[in-house]
């Protein structure tokens, strides 16, 4: 998926929903709202990074800009995927700068009412808390919504260390 065929998809959502492309991580639905990705990509070689925190996958070249990839997985404090299984990447634009965000697969764009988006709830798990802004209930689903910000803001994540 481009990024023309997500702006495409934004521009057929229903008049006052709010429009997320979905991902799943480690089974868990995933969205992010569709203004703020750049790409889609299949699994990208990356380069390794000396020293970095384990999250950060590497970085990878697209189109002549560097791109920092992120193990969305590991930032989260899942396990790491299985030897053999490649992801694939939400690429975002935070403070000027793009990153990759390594997701297990990505779905569909979902418009949603935003009437139904509700907090995150006490029970939502606790490694989620931290980078979650909230959940929608879908059918037989829970979208938990990204706040890509603080899922970036590394800052914090030291100081809190």
């Amino acid at each position: 998926m481009s990024a023309q065929d997500v702006r495409q998809a934004a521009g057929q959502g229903l008049a006052g929903y709010r429009e997320y492309v979905t991902f799943n991580i480690g089974g868990q639905l995933f969205g992010i709202g569709v203004l703020r990705v750049q790409d889609v990509l299949n699994h990208c070689r990356t380069a390794r990074i000396p020293l970095a925190p384990p999250e950060i996958a590497g970085s990878l070249n697209l189109r002549g800009r560097i791109v920092t990839a992120l193990d969305v997985r590991l930032r989260i404090g899942l396990p790491p995927r299985e030897a053999g299984q490649s992801g694939m990447s939400i690429v975002v634009d935070h403070q000027g700068e793009l990153y990759s965000l390594i997701v297990d697969t990505v779905g569909e764009v979902l418009p949603l009412d935003p009437g139904a988006f509700e907090r995150s709830p006490p029970t939502i798990d606790p490694r989620l808390r931290d980078y979650a802004e909230g959940i929608f209930r879908l059918e037989k689903k829970l979208l938990v919504v990204l706040d890509v910000d603080r899922l970036l803001d590394f800052g914090q994540a030291s100081a809190a260390a």
